[in-house]
């Protein structure tokens, strides 16, 4: 097997024809593992435990059909990672801090979403490295150390999803579970040159999950193919009604580097060139976003972890202090105001099949930079879609990413159209 980067169809072709199996996939897995500087892609790996998991595939029976003629699902034996604040029976779930690690213990049972990588056939190599508690941007952690790219160690992952990223770009999982609060997954991915997936709010089911804040978490998908993006979501039929998108205006990109808009624009031209008509909007109440998501999601962080608050780094401890200073009413006027800014953002959605914009106003966050600033910033760009309860999906450019969102439930023609893009980028390197 070569060292090239894997994508999900072309080794799940392998897999289906046997030209490969999978062990012997997963030895080169975990040959690949924590390849970064910090050699910290995985918070917990063993060994002899994804070994059995492969021979137990392996021996999955095989009936007809299937999206790869084998009669096995999408994920048979494939290299998956997961981020490590879902319990794998087995392992400790760390949330990224030492202190859970160490009261939480051993897990007993899978939780849901394991249960369905299992099931499905996935080969899980690890869990992996998170911002602490998941409760960040940019995938630093002072406990078990700075999560940095592999492709470029003077560079942070981003976060929450962290080692997501590096296990995906180091080539140990075909792709990654990650989680999106208010931007885990789409910050990382864009940052890190990845698809990121982001599900409706609500889809899937949390136990044996570890929340952050129940109102915005949601379940997500790192990996490297836009074509690939259908595979990740449920069975999708294909958008035959695509008729346009809106994309946001100069105004509200004032902070985004030259790089980064080169890539909004070339996005935009892609979508035109699939057949749809553009408009550019300039929604003024999406200034509001932050100054009602970040209250809310730190009260709900401050009940999930009442009483462990100085068991946290510093950042995080006043956020969660800060969280808990708000009173009942002070927090259902926050609830109102999310429930009037999700009912226009469906207002919105009515209006544009899907709207635009970068995942972040950078390319690259700098290791050992001062970061104080930076959550702030980029949140600025995610929680829109974060308070809406939308799907989105990263698209990966030259510099940065592109955040392409749908209405709730819409994740299927998202995806579908994630793909087109994919494939309309593929048959352009051909000729």
């Amino acid at each position: 097997m070569t060292a090239a980067p894997w994508t999900l169809r072309a080794l799940r072709h392998l897999l289906a024809t046997g030209a490969l199996r999978p062990s012997q996939v997963a030895e080169v897995a975990l040959s690949r593992s924590n390849q970064n500087a910090g050699h910290n892609t995985y918070l917990w790996q063993d060994a002899a435990w994804t070994r059995a998991e492969a021979a137990r595939v392996e021996a999955m029976p095989r009936s007809s059909g299937g999206p790869f003629g084998d009669g096995r699902p999408a994920l048979w034996g494939l290299p998956i990672s997961v981020k490590d604040c879902f319990d794998l029976a087995g392992s400790p779930t760390t949330c990224g801090v030492r202190f859970y690690r160490d009261l939480n213990g051993t897990a007993t049972r899978d939780s849901w979403l394991v249960e369905q990588l299992r099931s499905a056939g996935a080969v899980i190599v690890g869990k992996t490295h998170l911002h602490p508690l998941a409760y960040g941007i940019t995938g630093e952690n002072p406990e078990f150390g700075d999560c940095v790219q592999p492709r470029d160690s003077g560079a942070l992952t981003g976060g929450s999803s962290s080692g997501a990223v590096s296990s995906v770009q180091e080539g140990s999982a075909v792709a990654a579970i990650g989680t999106d609060t208010g931007g885990s997954v789409r910050a990382p991915a864009a940052l890190g040159g990845l698809v990121g997936y982001r599900a409706t709010i609500g889809r899937g089911d949390w136990r044996g999950g570890a929340h952050l804040a129940v109102s915005f978490d949601t379940m997500g998908w790192l990996f490297r193919d836009l074509e690939d993006a259908p595979l990740f979501g449920f069975p999708c039929v294909f958008l035959q009604n695509q008729e346009k998108f809106a994309f946001l205006g100069d105004k509200f990109l004032h902070d985004c580097e030259p790089e980064v808009m080169e890539g909004f624009r070339r996005v935009i031209g892609e979508l035109q060139a699939l057949g749809l008509d553009a408009e550019s909007i300039n929604p003024e109440w999406w200034k509001d976003s932050i100054e009602i998501f970040a209250p809310l999601q730190a009260s709900e962080a401050a009940l999930v972890h009442a009483g462990n608050f100085d068991r946290c780094e510093p950042a995080i401890r006043d956020r969660l202090r800060w969280g808990a200073s708000f009173s009942a009413d002070q927090v259902a006027v926050l609830r109102q105001r999310h429930a009037d800014y999700r009912a226009r953002m469906d207002e919105l959605f009515a209006v544009h099949q899907f709207i635009l914009l970068p995942c972040a106003p950078v390319a690259r966050l700098v290791a050992g930079a001062d970061h104080s600033q930076t959550r702030s910033r980029l949140l600025r760009y995610t929680t829109p879609f974060s308070l809406g309860g939308v799907p989105a999906v990263a698209i990966p450019c030259a510099h940065g990413g592109m955040q392409l969102a749908a209405a709730r439930g819409f994740d299927e023609p998202l995806l579908a159209l994630a793909a087109q893009i994919g494939a309309r980028r593929k048959a352009a390197s051909e000729t």
